[in-house]
């Protein structure tokens, strides 16, 4: 039997811990064909998506995929992304979170996510959600 990832279990430890701490939680998606998302937003073959409680409906962490439903441009859209292709999770607010391999069959973390300086609270730009800052842990 071979040992189960941690990849999901992180990503929903984190998830809680963003809705806990009044955060909101964003996840970055590397995309290929079996992630089901809305294609016009996909970026550099990547989409950042808000998980926020206020964003979801019926959202489904399990350990290969996250499903759930949301509202792109007003038009409710089914969202399916494999687990694997998660590159991280964090917190809009502060940038604190967790960095991962894509497609790696492990999951183990690669990176993980600097401390962002406090900073008054802005919208994110109008080019999209904001990034996370990443540092290579040795």
């Amino acid at each position: 039997m071979s040992d189960a990832s941690t990849k999901p279990y992180l990503l929903r430890a984190l998830y809680e811990w963003c809705a806990d701490q009044g955060f909101t939680p964003y996840i970055a998606v590397q995309v290929d064909a079996r992630t089901l998302v809305p294609r016009q937003y996909v970026k550099d073959g990547q989409i950042v998506l808000n998980l926020g409680a206020e964003a979801v409906q019926n959202l489904h962490m399990g350990n290969d995929l996250i499903t759930c439903q949301a509202r792109f441009g007003g038009a409710a859209q089914s969202l399916s992304i494999p687990v694997g292709n998660v590159a991280a999770i964090y917190a809009r607010e502060n940038g604190q979170g967790m960095a991962f391999e894509v497609g790696e069959t492990g999951g183990e973390p690669g990176v993980a996510l600097e401390e962002a300086a406090p900073e008054s609270p802005e919208p994110p730009p109008s080019d999209g959600p904001p990034r996370p800052h990443l540092t290579r842990i040795k």
